[in-house]
């Protein structure tokens, strides 16, 4: 949530507006509701222009292209604390105009900041955190006239997880701070610059240095000091070539980035499995499974779904013991109980989701952060960082707000994972053969169904209530299928487990009330009698199954996969219903990368 970039030239430039509404742009897909660009010249001339609204707009009524200096911060903004107001857009600055600043994430004590503060002769303008950081920084640079002091004091008042960039106008310095929120920076021919995410770095440089939670970094146009906020003490590390390429940040041919991440799945599957089959940390990261008495499999949104997949995957391929659980509600279920032999397998995309990073401080404070297990998308990443083993998804950058690719190369690694603890057991039979079929049986759903799923995004456009029912291997993916369609079409649909549909749910249908079953061919006699309860009262029954003559003959709608191997449906089932849901929001009139109320990366509780 919230995006943050700050860049530092030599001499003053006529294109820093660009700059910095081009790198905004690039950190649309975090979320935001607010945006603004603050341009500093070497006078110490200060430029700030904001407003809520998407960047395409407020950059072209407020003329960010007129921004003109040598150092520069522009900032996305997702309200937590104020309302989507322009008093509570970022940048902000100081009272007196000295300082100005903004942040991403969320500072807890923002409201009693803003007393305390007040009462001290700080002018507020608004009720925004960002502005609470950048009083914060003043309350020492008053004091000291110091703001790599300021930095390192501001923390003892800041409560929360956050990050910021701050300049003084009469200074030749940007200061950016990383305390729970990401941050990396960018090293280039004449320039260093940080930003929340790659995106707004890689069309500009791919030098980047990673920075850990608790370091702070100093830096102008040619030269960066990172430092211990703590301590003061000084860090070496050197930037590294990121292989990223920019061009994964742009359409291309394709109408919506959705549409193109849908469709960059098999080769990105291909990628992780190439990895996969070459690294030596896949043996070492399923003997800890295999070996863990109890392994808890923990994520949020779209990554908890994966883990509900994974899990089944889990038990029934490798027999270990596994427990799917949503990230923020860890804590209070398993907190007291987690044991030292016990395993932590903490999956997420952007390796920064606050609920996520709540579970690794808690495990560290219980003294088990070394049973902690990551699986990250972010290279550098705090998840990344902080497990004592990670897997990469490779799935690169993913720029629309609702999880694909992403997904896809999640349960896929589980898959994996799980073929490989079976091959320690010498029973892994055919599975791998099956594994490796995954990319090209992707690429078969996607060329073989996109029509019927167009077809049914056309026939659904006007509705907006649905469900979709999974049993066994496809509970997750249904649970997946019903937040795909929710996030992006803003149709009401609930993922359940089809077997409990009767009890309780089964009220809802009524003439035409459309239920999607996900299916495997060894739990049809199953789903035959829960999509009889259906179409017995005349709701319409779409079931997405490989092949089967008899769900054919009891289905409404018949959706076949392309491929019948039961441990490949889950994934097909969702490549369907990622496509169905992407033809049902643009029918509907909406832009399936930016969901309203949604964020790529949430960092607040």
């Amino acid at each position: 949530m919230c995006g943050i970039f700050g860049i530092m030239y030599a001499e003053d430039r006529s294109d820093l507006g660009t700059v910095l509404t081009k790198a905004a742009e690039c950190l649309t897909y975090r979320g935001y509701d607010s945006v603004g660009a603050v341009a500093v010249t070497r006078q110490g001339q200060a430029d700030l222009r904001k407003d809520v609204g998407k960047i395409e707009d407020v950059a072209a009524r407020l003329k960010f292209h007129e921004l003109e200096g040598n150092r520069g911060i522009a900032q996305l903004r997702w309200a937590t604390f104020g309302v989507p107001a322009q008093r509570n857009a970022q940048p902000h600055f100081d009272t007196h105009h000295r300082l100005v600043g903004a942040h991403n994430g969320n500072v807890i004590n923002t409201v009693q900041l803003i007393r305390d503060l007040s009462a001290k002769g700080h002018i507020f303008r608004g009720e925004n955190d960002g502005e609470v950081v950048v009083h914060a920084l003043e309350e020492s640079y008053n004091k000291h006239g110091d703001l790599d002091r300021a930095v390192r004091e501001a923390r003892l008042l800041l409560k929360g997880d956050y990050a910021f960039i701050i300049t003084a106008l009469d200074g030749d310095r940007l200061f950016a701070a990383k305390m729970g929120s990401s941050l990396y920076l960018g090293v280039g021919p004449d320039f260093i610059l940080v930003s929340s995410d790659l995106p707004s770095i890689l069309w500009l440089t791919n030098r980047i240095v990673t920075l850990n939670d608790g370091e702070y970094v100093e830096f102008n146009q040619e030269h960066y000091e990172i430092r211990s906020i703590e301590t003061g003490s000084k860090i070496e590390r050197l930037p590294i070539e990121s292989k990223l390429s920019p061009d994964s940040a742009s359409k291309g041919d394709y109408a919506f980035f959705m549409q193109k991440e849908i469709h960059e799945q098999p080769d990105r599957c291909q990628a992780l499995l190439d990895f996969l089959a070459a690294s030596e940390e896949v043996r070492p990261f399923a003997e800890e499974l295999a070996a863990s008495k109890r392994t808890y499999i923990i994520g949020s949104g779209s990554s908890y779904n994966a883990c509900v997949i994974g899990s089944y995957y889990l038990n029934r391929i490798g027999a270990c013991s596994t427990y799917p659980v949503v990230a923020s509600a860890f804590s209070e279920h398993f907190g007291e109980s987690i044991r030292p032999d016990d395993t932590c397998v903490l999956i997420s995309q952007s390796g920064e989701t606050k609920d996520l990073i709540n579970v690794l401080n808690l495990l560290t404070k219980r003294g088990l952060a070394n049973n902690v297990l990551g699986v990250v998308n972010v290279l550098g990443s705090t998840l990344m960082m902080r497990s004592r083993r990670y897997l990469p998804l490779l799935s690169n950058l993913e720029i629309a707000v609702a999880a694909t690719k992403t997904f896809t190369n999640q349960i896929v690694l589980f898959l994996a994972l799980a073929i490989e603890v079976a091959k320690m057991k010498g029973r892994a039979g055919t599975l791998i053969k099956i594994l490796q079929k995954t990319p090209r049986a992707i690429a078969d759903t996607i060329a073989g169904m996109e029509g019927a799923a167009a077809e049914l995004g056309s026939r659904y456009r006007d509705c907006n209530d649905m469900y979709t029912l999974g049993y066994s291997l496809t509970y997750g993916s249904a649970l997946e299928a019903a937040q795909k369609i929710k996030e992006i079409s803003y149709a009401h649909c609930e993922g359940m487990y089809s077997a409990e549909f009767k009890h309780g749910p089964l009220a809802i249908i009524t003439e035409g009330y459309p239920v999607f079953y996900l299916s495997t061919l060894e739990d049809r006699q199953m789903m035959l009698s829960h999509i009889n309860e259906v179409t017995c009262r005349q709701g319409t029954a779409l079931t997405v199954s490989p092949p089967s003559e008899e769900l054919e003959k009891s289905s409404s709608v018949f959706l076949p996969l392309p491929h019948a191997d039961q441990i490949l449906v889950p994934v097909l089932s969702v490549v369907f219903m990622q496509l169905f849901a992407y033809h049902l929001t643009v029918e509907k009139g909406f832009d399936p990368d930016y969901p309203r109320n949604c964020s790529k990366t949430i960092t607040v509780d």
